[in-house]
Parts: C-alpha cells; structure tokens; sequence
C-alpha cells in the first residue's frame, strides 16, 4: 500500500463534490477497464442517501458472526484496523467481506463506526448487514451494506489487509473508492487526479442536452438530434484527450 501515490487534499475535496455516476462514465473514457466492470453491483445499498459522496481508501477485512471465534475478543481487531489507517496514502473507507452465507448478523454499530471516524475513516462497506442506523447517520458517517440486521451475534474479524469481494468486485488494500446513492466505484490510481477534471468537463457537455430541453422553447426532434450531436462531440473530444490520441 506504501507505494500507491494518494491524490491531494483539493483533488480529494473536488472527488466528494462529484457524483458516483459522473466519475463511472469519465473513467470508461480512458478505455482502461471494460466498462462493465470496476463497481459494485446492486447488493450493496447506501444507507443514507443524503449524505455527501464517500471517497477513500480501502481498509479491508474479513467477518463472520454465526459462531464465535475461537479466541480473542470480538473487537480485538479493531486496533490493529484503525492501526492500518496509517498504511494508507489518504483518508480510509472500511470494507468488510461477510463470509457467512448466509449473513448471520449485523457487521457493524454505532460503536465500531464512532471508533473508524474518530480515527479519521470516512466510510463503511460489508457485503453483510449494519445496525444501529439512526446512530450512525447521526455521525455523518457513509455506510453501504447488503441489509440490516438487528443484532451482532458472534460478530468477529478474521483477517485485515486482505483482498476481499463485496459486490461482486474484487476490493485491494489501498483501492480509491467512491461511491453515494447510486453505489461504489472503484477510481483506477494513474488517472484518479485527472476525474474531478474530467468530471466537469462531461457534465457541460450533458448540459447541452439538458439546457435543451429546459429551454422552455419549441423542441423539435432536430433540434434534440443537434444537441446531442454536439455533445456526443464534447464527450468524444475529451476522451481522445485523455486517452492522449
């Protein structure tokens, strides 16, 4: 994780003022991922649809909670977790794969989601299920999961730092994740400075379209056909652009 180049704290602020979307159609740009990939799919939920986009990077682990573990405490992990956070090039997200199937109870509450923000996370994801979820949203903190469960059962960390699959996309330590009430993305590294950009630049082209049909006049198909025309034109240019054609 050491070695991944983290973006700076303007980029960071300018990621979290863009939508989820945007940054998935800007990243199909570049032609650098087949475009059916690098998302979660629709198992995973944002709780808390009015909050501003999470952006991080992964912290991720491994859970289970139908039978308890065979020693430590159920939290134990926790330091060594929020430990980790400094491993990171830039704020964290914590990403839990639940290994039970199925999911037995709740990954996390209003306590382990106090302790990752007061350490500086700026979200939570699980394949599994959360809880205490007024409490939560009262901290202001992002949460995505697969449900709600009511209780935590033997709830218990196996592993940190490990690749996991929540979604069904392959999360690494380190990957630089944003997502809001559309869903999660992952922002390949090499080009993540460049999406808050680019971001901008395809919205004033979906604008053309957009302030068309708002105008208020007499819209015709020509006329639509004209603006999209212009731009899919807009869109195109910035794509060679990046992909430096």
């Amino acid at each position: 994780m050491s070695a991944i180049q983290g973006i700076s704290p303007e980029t960071y602020e300018r990621l979290v003022a863009c939508d989820t979307p945007t940054v998935c159609n800007v990243v199909e740009l570049w032609n650098i991922r087949p475009r059916n990939t690098g998302y979660m799919d629709d198992t995973i939920k944002c709780c808390f649809p009015e909050m501003p986009s999470m952006v991080g990077y992964a912290l991720t682990s491994t859970f289970r909670s139908m039978a308890a573990p065979r020693s430590g405490d159920v939290y134990a992990s926790m330091d060594q977790q929020v430990a980790a956070f400094a491993e990171l090039p830039g704020p964290p997200v914590v990403v839990y794969q639940d290994l039970d199937l199925p999911v037995a109870s709740a990954t996390f509450g209003e306590v382990m989601c106090t302790t990752y923000k007061s350490f500086g996370a700026k979200g939570i994801i699980t394949s599994g299920a959360g809880r205490d979820l007024k409490e939560v949203q009262a901290l202001g903190f992002p949460a995505f999961t697969n449900g709600t469960i009511c209780a935590h059962g033997y709830c218990h960390t196996l592993a940190v730092g490990v690749p996991v699959t929540v979604g069904g996309l392959t999360i690494f330590p380190g990957d630089l994740l944003h997502g809001d009430v559309n869903g999660v993305t992952t922002i390949p590294h090499e080009i993540a400075s460049e999406v808050p950009d680019a971001c901008k630049e395809l919205m004033a082209a979906e604008h053309v379209v957009l302030n068309y049909l708002k105008s208020g006049g007499s819209l015709t198909p020509a006329g639509l056909g004209e603006a999209r025309k212009e731009c899919g034109a807009m869109i195109a240019a910035l794509g060679k652009r990046l992909r430096g054609e």
